[in-house]
């Protein structure tokens, strides 16, 4: 096995035209390069949710192109798999059978496919449908890759010592739940918890007041491993079949009295939204780029280098975090734009991520889900988080409306939005990741 999942190849050509006409416009997140999966159906249907492919403003149905007979050979396995309730079954194959089907897929819907007169009738408007989940998650674990991200809340608790000793060393995780992880366009009411206010001898059951979001790209895991057998280095990117956009939304009130010793619980647990496409590594291949370090940094433990890991471990996908209040919506104004920054700023990859947490024997299953946790770069307007961009909510950010936010209050939207792009290679889009916060529910 090589170190990452799919080089470049012909689904990668940006010359290639798909005979969906949308899919061909210069700003579209799903060209014909990229064909992500989700589960869908028809908006208000109530039946069964399908796995489909974006392409351009369409979803090709899979179960709809699967019957029509156009996957022989060796896509017609992994096609069949696209035909469940979920993607798991997709997901526990092999990197090989993710890129045969890549592969018929894009031959299928490029320009004069034979296939197009057979698919044509394969297709429903994004416009019109719903999305569920795409995968069974069974477990989620949530990382800390951002150095910047940690050393700006570090310094906000600890100006002396922002980053701890183990944090240059060691992918910091814990273990999350995958009970509230939800789909892109979900609300959730504001969460309450306990909350030790300054002076007080007694904490409060409340409301959080400093609700916050969390910029983070998801991982979904592929193939699994068995119990006891660690993944190395050089296979780990064979195991994650791909990636979502990721709101990891956070109570900080609640998070201050509740974290030591243990870590993060009711602050954490109580939502986080997914988008509803997963791009797969194969199709984010033109955007690999050489994993850095500061010159000063420490090099990793041997089980967490590699070749391959150092050569092209990281990835330019460009994030944006928008904010729209609910006085935005009823003056119908448009989301504003919060912070953008790029996921080749995290300090461990996806590698050493899936290497460390099997370090141990632990063992990862089809649908597993990661996340990076908060992504920031190196200057204010790259902070992934309110808790950065407000300086602990100290500096509340004004918005065009008037309107200021240290936290998110109730009715405000968050939407993330993610994209590859560059000259010479076809934009590589995520599509959104929305999220409404409603009332406490008390």
């Amino acid at each position: 096995m090589t170190g990452r999942s799919g080089g470049l190849n012909e689904t990668h050509d940006p010359a290639l035209r798909s005979w969906v006409m949308s899919a061909n416009a210069v700003d579209c997140d799903f060209p014909i390069q990229n064909l992500p999966f989700a589960m869908y159906r028809r908006s208000g249907a109530g039946t069964p949710f399908r796995c489909g492919v974006a392409i351009g403003d369409q979803v090709l149905d899979m179960t709809s192109a699967v019957a029509c007979g156009v996957f022989g050979g060796a896509a017609q396995t992994p096609a069949l798999a696209t035909t469940g309730t979920s993607l798991n079954a997709l997901m526990a194959l092999d990197a090989a059978a993710w890129s045969a089907l890549r592969r018929a897929l894009s031959g299928a819907l490029r320009v004069d496919a034979p296939a197009q007169s057979t698919l044509q009738a394969c297709l429903v408007p994004q416009a019109a449908v719903e999305y569920a989940l795409p995968a069974r998650i069974g477990d989620y674990t949530d990382f800390y890759t951002s150095i910047h991200h940690a050393a700006n809340v570090g310094r906000l608790f600890r100006p002396d010592h922002p980053l701890l000793p183990n944090y240059k060393w060691i992918p910091i995780g814990y273990h999350g739940r995958a009970s509230t992880i939800a789909v892109s366009g979900a609300a959730f009411p504001r969460p309450q918890g306990q909350i030790m206010d300054a002076g007080n001898d007694v904490p409060a059951l409340v409301p959080t007041r400093r609700l916050d979001f969390e910029l983070e790209v998801g991982i979904f895991i592929g193939t699994g491993n068995a119990p006891g057998q660690p993944i190395a280095m050089d296979e780990a990117e064979q195991h994650v079949f791909g990636l979502c956009l990721l709101n990891d939304w956070s109570a900080r009130d609640i998070q201050a009295w509740e974290y030591q010793p243990l870590g993060p619980f009711l602050a954490k647990n109580f939502a986080t939204t997914i988008s509803p496409w997963v791009v797969t590594l194969e199709a984010l291949a033109p955007y690999r780029q050489p994993f850095t370090r500061a010159p000063d940094a420490p090099t990793p433990l041997p089980y967490l280098d590699s070749a391959a890991n150092r050569g092209g471990g990281a990835l330019d996908l460009q994030l944006q975090v928008l904010l729209q209040t609910a006085g935005m919506r009823a003056q119908q104004q448009m989301p504003v734009a919060l912070a953008q920054t790029s996921y080749r700023h995290a300090y461990w990859t996806m590698a050493q991520m899936v290497t460390h947490h099997t370090v141990n024997g632990c063992s990862l299953q089809p649908g597993d889900l990661f996340g990076s946790g908060t992504l920031s770069g190196p200057t204010p307007a790259q902070a992934g988080a309110l808790i950065e961009l407000t300086q602990g909510g100290r500096q509340p950010v004004m918005l065009p409306n008037g309107e200021t936010r240290a936290y998110l209050e109730d009715g405000d939207r968050v939407t993330m939005r993610g994209w590859c792009e560059k000259p010479g290679a076809a934009r590589i889009g995520f599509g959104e990741c929305v999220g409404t916060v409603l009332p406490a529910r008390l």
